[in-house]
């Protein structure tokens, strides 16, 4: 008989390299993804980075079918900050998930983002798995497109990429448009996405989109928010029904 697989993590932002290796993970039977964990700034009740609203984020768990787990995150924080909250969550997910002890993550080809979590999971007795490392992000930015997923931009640095693409889908066009120098994946923190439809969701996500602003005179948001209320997603961080 062939090995039972093996449960995992996935560190989830909500957007489209997350769930590229959410799907990845799916399509590998040494693998069964039990959760998706996700840092919340708690002051905000969004997405770190990514600045998705908390109930997209629910509603993204619930049309995937995926248990949700959050990890709160004091605002300002700093990297003591988060590496107790990152901690501490595992060890929920641990005590959830017996046995459980790999986390996967969506990084293409950062070895030192690599190299630092891993040396985040080695003393807790975590393994990383990175299901899309050192692919070739041109393709696989067309090939997300090709296969039916769909995701818009929600943040942009723009130190590295014009404000205007805040809020544009990850389409076509939007890659062609990209100047030389920018990786279609946004690998290098150019941009950011929310992903809403595609193969893997069981319906898509009603978004709308909402106003752009800069933040921190470098980082334009824009915000996007659900059409019509979504069912609630059972949350793992709190044991209850959470709306959306």
């Amino acid at each position: 008989m062939p090995p039972s697989p093996r449960p995992v993590l996935l560190s989830w932002s909500g957007g489209k390299d997350c769930l590229m290796a959410l799907q990845r993970l799916r399509a590998d039977p040494a693998w069964r993804v039990v959760g998706l964990l996700t840092t919340v700034t708690a002051a905000f009740e969004r997405v770190a980075m990514h600045g998705i609203r908390r109930s997209v984020l629910h509603a993204q768990a619930a049309a995937l079918g995926v248990p949700l787990l959050e990890s709160p995150l004091d605002w300002p924080s700093d990297n003591d900050r988060y590496t107790r909250a990152f901690a501490a969550s595992l060890e929920q997910a641990r005590a959830a998930t017996p046995g459980l002890m790999h986390v996967a993550f969506g990084d293409l080809f950062l070895a030192d983002v690599r190299g630092w979590r891993e040396a985040l999971l080695a003393p807790l007795d975590w393994r990383g798995v990175f299901p899309l490392w050192g692919e070739d992000t041109h393709a696989l930015a067309r090939h997300f497109i090709a296969a039916g997923h769909r995701a818009v931009l929600t943040c942009v640095d723009t130190a590295q990429l014009d404000a205007s693409f805040s809020g544009r889908a990850f389409d076509d066009a939007l890659l062609d448009a990209l100047p030389p120098g920018v990786d279609p994946c946004g690998e290098r923190g150019e941009f950011h996405t929310l992903c809403h439809g595609g193969p893997l969701f069981n319906h898509p996500l009603p978004i709308r989109r909402g106003v752009s602003r800069l933040r921190e005179g470098r980082f334009q948001y824009t915000d996007f928010t659900l059409r019509a209320p979504m069912p609630a997603t059972h949350s793992a961080a709190t044991g209850r029904d959470q709306p959306t």
